[in-house]
């Protein structure tokens, strides 16, 4: 199964929310995904219905003393599992900043634990390109990006493209990325307006479909829930349950 970094550089564009939701359907589809909350601010740990862990614990704590990977799984009571976050992650790019190596660290936990075999693996990325979102994408060969349905994200989507091809070239390697357009409100022209430009630069590498602006997804968080937990029935969830099935007859969870 596929390691899959979620992540864009531009903030309130429903990464987050669409790392979430995609776990929990991959849950319902009992593929026993893993989620890893690469984020100091926690807001997948906070959403996902778990304590947030000690400040040296959660994916604070494989980098800072080693602990394996699948020590730090906590259950979600939705019954998908996630190593959680906390501040003490901010400190890492001070930490590791001048250390070249520092970027393989997540990379080389994963290859060593055995327990993680199999299983898909949703990175949460903070929103800046550091030490630990080289770590989720050095991990991963795929990277999942939400964009949502205005025009500052159409040009930050184009910014990402261009920073993941420089890295592609400086690692000798391919990213293969898929674009979800999220907070799409079918009454506004824009949407379909950005969407349609996605679609003419990207091609087949923007997903057919598109995530609603919907109350479930918003207020779902507060209530420490995924969507489907929240409000199975709602279009929320179908749009989740719908990009989910999406990516996975496209291959991109293998």
């Amino acid at each position: 199964m596929a390691v899959i970094a979620v992540f864009n550089q531009k903030g309130g564009v429903g990464k987050t929310t669409t790392c979430l939701n995609v776990t929990a359907a991959l849950n319902i589809a009992q593929q026993c995904p893993i989620a890893m909350d690469m984020d100091p601010q926690g807001h997948l740990t906070l959403s996902s219905g778990v304590a947030r862990p000690s400040p040296n614990g959660g994916m604070a704590a494989f980098f800072k003393h080693k602990t394996p990977l699948s020590s730090l799984l906590q259950g979600t009571p939705a019954g998908w599992k996630i190593i959680s976050a906390s501040l003490e992650l901010a400190k890492i790019d001070a930490m590791f900043g001048s250390d070249p190596k520092a970027a393989t660290l997540l990379r080389q936990g994963l290859h060593e634990d055995s327990a993680l075999f199999g299983v898909p693996i949703l990175i949460d990325c903070c929103p800046m390109l550091g030490v630990l979102t080289l770590n989720a994408l050095l991990a991963t060969d795929r990277v999942l990006i939400p964009v949502s349905a205005d025009f500052l994200s159409l040009q930050g989507v184009h910014r990402l493209d261009s920073a993941l091809n420089v890295l592609q070239k400086k690692l000798n390697r391919k990213f293969e990325r898929r674009i979800v357009v999220t907070r799409f409100d079918p009454r506004r022209k824009m949407a379909y307006d950005i969407y349609e430009k996605l679609r003419e630069r990207y091609g087949a590498l923007v997903c057919e479909t598109r995530i609603g602006e919907t109350v479930a997804l918003a207020t779902s968080p507060m209530h420490s829930k995924d969507v489907f937990d929240f409000a199975p029935n709602s279009p929320g969830a179908a749009d989740y349950r719908a990009l989910t099935q999406e990516l996975w007859d496209s291959g991109f969870f293998v």
